[in-house]
């Protein structure tokens, strides 16, 4: 297992989410073999988001990584079905159900990822089991975005909106200079919970503009002064580890238009002037890729080559903090 790609999931235990009526009475969540439509489930009033942190594994699995809060370090975990629940109202919500395995193929333990907040004392009704699309709804969910309207410097220096790129497109990199673009992604998701996308207000990081990007985008910032503490004057910051609810936020509500940009090699470029990374190829993000994109009609890219600003990343325990964003706009210059 590689520790150098790791994401923390918000998941339920599958405990917390239990049938009140149905063939399966009383029995909480499980994997698809075991699930009936028509059954009804509701979430525990006391029922709390856990994170369950994983990093790719052996076999195209995601395992878990030793800092998890939850399950066993090294475990595989498999993506085993996308579920569509449905309220009295006729609203839908999906939830992905993933399983954790150890090393004698034993289940223990069974996690729900919604994809769309989950409210307590409501009844869902499953109305949809989906078994092929686990890991492309996840892959989605693992990618990097920024939202429609965002402005990407290009190798004129020109800022442009990303809706506006197009394939072989020259997009100014950090470390490589001009690179052509080799594919965009689009999705538009639901803009609740914990993937509702993170707003940078304007000046927040020295931005010229307002930046929002998929919660789980990560900032590159130099520092000129350690004001962190992080041992380093370069550093990549999740987007979501910055929120404070004033100069960087997350709304919620509605809908969020995306876009993802991939390049031959994972890089830095520049949106909104802020230096943030594109699409990261590797076993959770590979599925949210068209085939035919390696050259063969079947296949997909391999996964992206290991690069020194890896490295760079700085654990949450660090920038959790409400001046977080501020000690970083001084620290970079601003």
């Amino acid at each position: 297992m590689t520790q150098d790609f790791i994401q923390a999931l918000p998941v339920y235990a599958a405990a917390d989410i239990t049938v009140i009526s149905g063939a399966n009475l009383g029995d909480p969540i499980s994997f698809a073999d075991e699930l009936d439509l028509d059954d009804v489930y509701e979430l525990r009033s006391e029922a709390a988001v856990q994170r369950l942190t994983v990093a790719p594994g052996k076999g195209g699995a995601l395992a878990i990584a030793p800092d998890s809060g939850l399950g066993r370090a090294g475990n595989a975990v498999y993506l085993d079905a996308t579920l569509t629940m449905m309220t009295h109202t006729g609203a839908t919500t999906e939830v992905l159900v993933l399983v954790e395995v150890d090393n004698a193929g034993d289940i223990d333990a069974i996690y729900v990822m919604p994809l769309a907040q989950l409210a307590a004392r409501t009844d869902y009704t499953l109305v949809g089991i989906d078994r092929s699309s686990a890991r492309t709804r996840f892959a989605e969910v693992a990618c990097v975005s920024f939202a429609r309207g965002t402005h990407i410097t290009m190798a004129s220096g020109a800022q442009v909106p990303i809706e506006d790129l197009g394939l072989g497109d020259m997009v100014l990199t950090r470390d490589d200079g001009p690179r052509p673009l080799r594919w965009i992604g689009r999705a538009t998701v639901r803009a609740v919970g914990d993937f509702a996308p993170v707003r940078i207000k304007a000046g927040a990081l020295n931005n010229a503009g307002d930046l929002t990007v998929s919660p789980e985008s990560r900032l590159f910032i130099y520092q000129r002064s350690d004001a962190l503490g992080a041992g380093r004057a370069e550093v990549l910051v999740r987007a979501r580890h910055l929120v404070n609810g004033d100069t960087v936020t997350q709304p919620h509500g509605g809908f969020v238009d995306y876009l993802q940009l991939l390049f031959d090699d994972h890089q830095i470029i520049y949106a909104e002037g802020i230096a943030t990374e594109t699409m990261l190829v590797d076993p959770r993000t590979r599925d949210a890729l068209p085939p035919g994109l390696a050259g063969d009609p079947a296949a997909r890219p391999a996964d992206h080559p290991r690069r020194a600003h890896m490295d760079f990343e700085v654990r949450q325990g660090l920038v959790k903090r409400p001046d977080a964003a501020a000690l970083l706009r001084r620290a970079s210059g601003g």
